[in-house]
């Protein structure tokens, strides 16, 4: 079974032991597509480009960037960047890793969000001239051709964006991008990040909550998680509806990220917790 791995683009994460690990399950067998983003490389862009980062916060409480087009034109160099130099340390260490936007291919595809609702000054608003997309459709039919090729997906935005009768490069999630793949083929998804996992107190490590396997305590993460966390846990609660296997909130710092976390470290959210059971087989490592 493929595993997807989401990896985030934090400036303090370090890809190291994940490229280790890749390396390792593609040798023993098991599929791996990898997702990511690169939100500190686009805000360096940004600035480098002579403007400031623009971060909006929806009804919800969600943060997150608002992307205009000139943002947008910074997000596609960025990611491009992020993608080569990923794909490149992958090629070294001897993985067959083959880079995709989300446009090649018509791999991910949905309708674009022009105008977001947003918080400004304690007041709900409409903000217009956005570039972002809602993903409908995963093209698997691609990403099984290239897995059963013998490479391994590393995948990043811009996605492609369905406005009116017309298609455009638009921006998007990656957590949820990562959670639309893992869905799209009934996978596991481990998402990567620079914390242990979910936690009632984001300065301890002892208070991570290492399984959320009912309603009841997915919808108790909804409520403590905030910033970063509360996306991330939005995904996974959107795959595992979709049909993801298991999501799994890891830390991409320690040696062994990805093996820890499908054999149990983090934070893992079951299906139980959504309401269904899973289904397919469990990842067994070799």
């Amino acid at each position: 079974m493929t595993v997807v791995i989401k990896l985030g683009g934090g400036e303090t994460i370090d890809p190291d032991g994940l490229i280790i690990d890749i390396a390792h399950l593609t040798a023993n067998g098991t599929p791996v597509v990898v997702v990511h983003g690169g939100s500190t490389t686009i805000d360096q862009t940004i600035e480098a480009l002579g403007r400031s980062p623009t971060y909006i916060e929806t009804p919800e409480g969600i943060m997150g960037r608002f992307t205009d087009e000139a943002t947008m034109q910074a997000v596609t160099m960025a990611l491009a960047r992020v993608n080569t130099n990923l794909v490149t340390r992958m090629q070294e260490a001897g993985i067959n890793a083959l880079g995709l936007h989300g446009v090649d291919g018509g791999l991910l595809k949905g309708p674009r969000t022009d105008t977001v609702r947003v918080i400004e000054d304690g007041r709900k608003m409409l903000k217009r001239g956005d570039h972002s997309g809602r993903i409908q459709s995963v093209n698997t039919e691609l990403l099984d051709l290239l897995i059963d090729g013998g490479y391994i997906p590393v995948i990043t935005l811009p996605m492609l964006g369905v406005d009116g009768e017309s298609l455009t490069a638009v921006n998007a999630d990656a957590d949820r991008v990562a959670g639309a793949i893992a869905a799209a083929l009934e996978a596991p998804l481990v998402i990567l990040t620079d914390v242990p996992g979910v936690m009632h107190d984001t300065g301890d490590a002892s208070s991570l909550i290492d399984q959320i396997r009912t309603s009841q305590s997915l919808r108790e993460a909804h409520k403590i998680t905030h910033g970063f966390m509360t996306r991330k846990v939005m995904a996974a609660t959107e795959s595992l509806e979709q049909g993801a296997q298991r999501v799994v909130i890891a830390d991409a710092n320690v040696n062994s990220p990805v093996v820890e976390a499908l054999d149990g470290s983090g934070t893992i959210i079951s299906p139980s917790a959504v309401g269904r059971m899973p289904e397919g087989e469990e990842v067994h490592l070799p």
